[in-house]
């Protein structure tokens, strides 16, 4: 049997640097992601607070809060955001975050791509998300059964508007922004880049250089962040919906209960 993986899969495409603005897991890629399953180092076992689990039980966001809704079952689409809204949680209890910026970080996280146009490198969508979290927070707060508040609407926002910006790129409005939500942007941009195991090139998986988390916390979550990836993507292929699959995921691996 041919190990080469078929040529409309998305590794092979992304090999011949063709991959389509609509992309979505196929079994070949997947089995390609298990194949090249990192020697990951051993790592602490966390728990998550109740709060952040009621809260992960929400993260699924409605489809039409998308800008895209081809999205909503794409590499960027729902399962991607509930992954890391799922990983910045757990970040957020090795940073001993509080229990009210962990809620901000998670909402942050269910939505930062919610904007997105396509799967390839669409400028910008953090900034469109940002507005659209501003001009819509009663409704996202309301979503997670919370209430949004000034100070939780700024920080969430600034997390989003940043995560799709490279600390090399900041500009000086940008390094200001970024100190008035230093510890959730932070942490969003380090979950968002744990779930690049999803991506079919090894040279685009997580690469803790390009992050402020401390490398310990990272590289301790890398594990749990690959093998969300394969357990939740595997259940999708077998027909589960997205966010049913990332529920069944973090129910394997004893993250929500």
């Amino acid at each position: 049997m041919s190990t080469t993986p078929p040529a409309d899969s998305l590794v092979e495409l992304a090999a011949r640097k063709q991959l389509p603005h609509h992309q979505f897991m196929d079994p070949a890629t997947l089995r390609w992601i298990e194949a090249n399953r990192p020697n990951f180092p051993d790592a602490p076992t966390y728990e998550l607070r109740a709060a952040s689990q009621r809260l992960l039980y929400r993260s699924a966001i409605p489809v039409t809060w998308m800008a895209e809704p081809r999205l909503a079952d794409s590499l960027h689409g729902i399962r991607h955001a509930m992954r890391t809204a799922a990983l910045a949680a757990l970040l957020a209890e090795a940073a001993s975050l509080s229990e009210e910026d962990t809620a901000t970080l998670i909402v942050a996280a269910a939505v930062h791509d919610c904007r997105r146009l396509h799967d390839k490198d669409d400028r910008g969508h953090g900034g469109r998300a940002a507005v659209w979290l501003t001009d819509n927070a009663d409704a996202v707060w309301a979503h997670f059964h919370l209430t949004a508040t000034p100070r939780h609407i700024v920080a969430a926002s600034t997390a989003v508007r940043l995560h799709d910006v490279p600390y090399s790129a900041f500009t000086a409005d940008d390094r200001t922004d970024h100190t008035q939500a230093e510890g959730i942007t932070d942490l969003l941009k380090a979950a968002d880049a744990l779930d690049r195991y999803r991506q079919p090139k090894r040279s685009w998986w997580p690469d803790s250089s390009l992050v402020r988390t401390p490398a310990t916390a990272f590289d301790a979550l890398r594990a749990a962040a690959f093998e969300l990836v394969v357990a939740s993507e595997a259940a999708h292929l077998a027909g589960l919906d997205s966010s049913d699959s990332v529920f069944k995921a973090l129910e394997q691996r004893g993250l929500v209960s």
